[in-house]
């Protein structure tokens, strides 16, 4: 029987960092794991995407803290959920997927959270589909499942609100979602339930139904998410989203292009730095006594360590000084051979994959994004000499390709 730790100050930062709400309360969960009682606590994931992420990598990382304390832990994918697609916060149902897609995209899921959790030690973490028990799930079973919540409980959630006001359509199936999320908590008999503050409605659901069928209390811990201080989230739709499988100098590029604002949080939610040096940073940030760079620079290390490693992290570290900081071209540049020697610049950033768009490419443009050999591009009408040793594209700060004209034989 594996041995539960408990330390009171590592109890009070598990319950504490980046943590935004507990029910039905800290105190009893404390109490709880003060007593040294070895809960069962876990999160899903849906495979949307065929990479986690770095707000997955947050309650990832909660998940661990707990394994380290002695507590059985699942990482739970959403193979049978993901098909359904989780409407929260959507203005517009999800595209329906595959279990072929799911479970394509959630290939590489465990070898990602493996850089949090501990998947073969003797507290080793347990992974599960919740395809194992919905798929079973009878058209009775469901009656009966869903006879436990109201159409008014369903229709007040705020994305419904918004599109009946916009006389979009809300499918039946997404009333479903919170139900089949709920289950999960019933089929594993768990005691803790982890997840984004925007998934409480679905985990409460879940402890309905833990109360109703199990007869037993079931904890939902919301995290903090990832957004600077105006409230503006990290992520997809932003465009600033860090999937867990970016190489080493992406990622850490990617990091240093999040605005100020996502420092002290970042640090907070993604990092392993104490929770005292945490609070520091704040305090610093807060009275404009540091640079912001050198912190989000430190940041980006942090997290690029975490997910690859301390010699992958500085040598990312060290590419971004070179290149954005000195202002220096990288030493190993993908060349794009070209058998003419001239092409309008829109045509030849599509042809490069620096733009995926004629209309991306001006946009870029306008805001001078783009560089030829150096020099800012001004006009979408300019034609570029494409040279023999080569002509240096560059989009932003991070991305560089060589055109190089290969004469026609």
């Amino acid at each position: 029987m594996t041995k539960v730790n408990t330390n009171q100050e590592k109890i009070k930062e598990i319950l504490e960092r980046g943590v935004e709400k507990i029910y039905p309360s800290k105190k009893d969960l404390e109490k709880k794991l003060l007593k040294g009682e070895r809960i069962r606590l876990y999160c899903g994931y849906d495979p949307s995407a065929s990479s986690l992420h770095i707000g997955n990598a947050i309650s990832i990382n909660k998940l661990a803290q707990f394994q380290k304390l002695g507590h059985e832990v699942i990482f739970l994918i959403g193979d049978f959920t993901g098909m359904i697609g989780d409407p929260t916060d959507k203005s517009s149902a999800r595209q329906k997927m595959t279990r072929e897609q799911v479970l394509a995209n959630s290939k590489n899921y465990k070898k990602e959270a493996s850089a949090y959790l501990d998947f073969n030690g003797k507290n080793s973490a347990r992974v599960e589909y919740n395809s194992k028990w919905s798929d079973k799930m009878t058209f009775k079973g469901l009656i009966e499942l869903s006879s436990n919540f109201t159409v008014q409980q369903m229709i007040v959630r705020d994305m419904f609100k918004e599109r009946m006001k916009e006389e979009k359509p809300i499918y039946l199936h997404e009333f479903l979602y919170p139900l089949a999320q709920g289950y999960d908590a019933v089929a594993m008999d768990v005691d803790l339930e982890i997840g984004g503050n925007d998934q409480m409605f679905n985990m409460m659901c879940g402890r309905d139904l833990q109360r109703i069928i199990n007869k037993k209390e079931k904890f939902v811990m919301t995290l903090k998410l990832l957004a600077d201080d105006k409230g503006k989230k990290m992520g997809k739709t932003e465009g600033n989203a860090v999937f867990l499988n970016e190489t080493p100098k992406n990622m850490y590029g990617i990091i240093m292009s999040w605005p100020d604002g996502v420092i002290g949080i970042g640090f907070e939610l993604c990092a392993k730095v104490p929770m005292l040096e945490v609070k520091k940073i704040f305090k610093q940030l807060a009275e404009g006594k540091v640079n912001p760079r050198d912190l989000k620079m430190k940041l980006a290390y942090e997290i690029t360590k975490i997910n690859h490693g301390e010699a992958k992290a500085k040598k990312a570290e060290e590419k971004f000084i070179s290149i954005v900081q000195k202002k220096e071209a990288p030493e190993e540049i993908e060349n794009r051979k070209l058998k003419v020697e001239s092409k309008n610049i829109i045509e030849l950033l599509i042809e490069c994959n620096l733009a995926a768009s004629k209309s991306e490419a001006r946009r870029l443009i306008a805001q001078k994004g783009i560089k030829v050999d150096g020099k800012a591009v001004k006009d979408i009408n300019m034609e570029v000499k494409i040279k023999k040793e080569g002509t240096l594209l560059q989009r932003g700060k991070r991305q560089f390709i060589k055109a190089v004209f290969i004469p026609k034989k």
